[in-house]
């Protein structure tokens, strides 16, 4: 059921990566996706551009397990892996029928032992989300059945992106046809797009970046599907090349609680206590499963509930508005309450908060207008703005460069104002990513960029390509 695979190469000063490819899903007429279609194209990928790590990677497939204590065994041993680590899902989402809680459904789940046969989703969380930030991605390909996806849907992606950097989609159940009525079953097409552009790619490009560009080839954003760009309520913005705190590395004691990790996106009380074991408890002695939320459970709409979105239209440019027609009265931003809302909380500090509005604003934006509308591109200008307050260039470069590869998309030209403003500000968030690894990684696309759109300073091709050199010279040691 396992298959280990190591990629080559020196160690990096990020260490080797880890992977784990899960595909699950119950037998018979439940079965809503063919999960492992999803493993062959990915297994196909080096584990080096897999994990975005230089130094190689070890990558574990995990197919159609039948007991959830299995996968938490496998998850512990991603989560006590010290370098990079990626967790890759594809399956189908379901709830417990006690306490309404999602759980991705295993061989031998059915809708009424769910709790019992099924991974409840929370653990997921509470094993990745004491490892320090920005170390762990999780990409899901997944579909939620009839239970699922109401509330789900509701909640937008922060229901399940609480304490995770998560990508991908989620959609709902294929409808049944015929008479009598069957049900097509799902095939994972982001997660084929996903592993192709890797194959494609010479080193991977930034995960923002790469999943815009598998959700678009995987024709996705048009529909009813949730697109989970990487953003959730609980994720923390750490200073560049800061060595990761207590605060930033939690310990077991400190592990996020059962409130964070419900569907919501619900940030739990201070002190919480998490999952009971520590990360590298993993083996063949008995398995303590995290602690399921106390009480009756909650519904799993927004705890903070954004207004009901107006008609999306992004802000006009920073110069000066035109006059009103006589005898008309100005024209309101119908979002400047929005924004307003949005950036005073990220200048007070409340960063999560912030990242969390702006998202579910851009999850509204691609599903009513689609991936390559004005609005869908200015609410990821948003987020990258938001990046920079937060001081997280490496974040606010990798938006901006998905801002430009939009506009260029879009037809704009590489002299457009807008397309060069984007380059210019990926550029300039670039230069204070302090992380040589997370900064060599980003120095590829800017370039590819930026030989487009050289902009109109004097040298900045030229600056990146310097860089980018010295970034790939090995690091001095004193």
């Amino acid at each position: 059921m396992g298959n280990d695979r190591s990629g080559t190469g020196a160690e990096t000063a990020s260490g080797p990566g880890y992977a784990l490819l899960l595909a699950a899903g119950p037998a018979g007429k439940q079965r809503l996706m063919d999960a492992a279609a999803a493993l062959p194209q990915l297994a196909a990928v080096p584990p080096a551009a897999l994990l975005g790590t230089p130094g190689g990677a070890s990558v574990v497939q995990l197919v159609d397990p039948a007991d959830p204590q299995t996968v938490l065994t496998h998850l512990r041993t991603a989560a006590a892996h010290p370098g990079p680590v990626l967790v890759h899902l594809a399956g189908q989402l379901t709830l417990d029928v006690k306490q309404r809680l999602p759980h991705l459904a295993l061989a031998r789940t059915t809708p009424r032992t769910a709790r019992y046969t099924a991974l409840p989703w929370h653990w997921l969380a509470a094993e990745l989300g004491r490892r320090p930030p920005g170390s762990t991605v999780v990409v899901a390909d997944l579909v939620a059945d009839e239970t699922a996806w109401p509330p789900l849907r509701a909640a937008g992606p922060s229901g399940l992106a609480a304490g995770l950097t998560l990508y991908g989609t989620v959609a709902p159940a294929p409808p049944k046809r015929g008479a009598p009525p069957r049900r097509g079953m799902a095939t994972p097409e982001y997660s084929r797009a996903f592993a192709g552009l890797l194959r494609g790619a010479a080193e991977r490009p930034p995960l923002a970046l790469l999943h815009q560009r598998a959700a678009l080839e995987a024709g996705l954003g048009s529909g009813p599907e949730l697109l989970l760009d990487g953003v959730g309520p609980d994720e923390a913005y750490p200073a560049p090349d800061a060595a990761p705190g207590p605060e930033a590395a939690p310990g077991p004691e400190a592990a996020p609680g059962p409130e964070a990790a419900g569907w919501a996106g619900r940030t739990g009380p201070a002190g919480a206590a998490g999952p009971a074991g520590a990360a590298g408890s993993a083996g063949a002695v008995a398995v303590t499963a995290p602690r399921m939320p106390p009480g009756r459970p909650e519904s799993f709409l927004p705890a903070d509930p954004r207004p009901a979105p107006p008609s999306l239209r992004p802000p006009q440019p920073p110069h000066a508005p035109l006059p009103p027609p006589p005898r008309r009265a100005p024209v309101a931003d119908p979002l400047a309450a929005t924004h307003a809302a949005i950036f005073e909380a990220a200048n007070s500090g409340r960063h999560s908060e912030a990242a969390s509005m702006a998202a579910a604003w851009e999850q509204e934006a691609l599903r009513t207008a689609g991936p390559r509308s004005d609005e869908a591109i200015h609410w990821l200008e948003v987020r990258a703005d938001l990046s920079r307050i937060a001081g997280d260039p490496a974040r606010a470069c990798e938006l901006w460069l998905a801002v430009a590869e939009a506009r260029l998309g879009n037809g704009e030209p590489v002299g457009h104002p807008e397309v060069e403003g984007a380059v210019d500000r990926a550029h300039h968030q670039w230069q204070f990513v302090q992380d040589r690894a997370r900064a060599g990684a980003l120095a590829p696309p800017l370039l590819e960029l930026r030989s487009r759109v050289p902009g109109r300073k004097p040298g900045a091709l030229e600056a990146v390509r310097r860089r980018a050199e010295l970034l790939r010279a090995p690091a001095r040691t004193r």
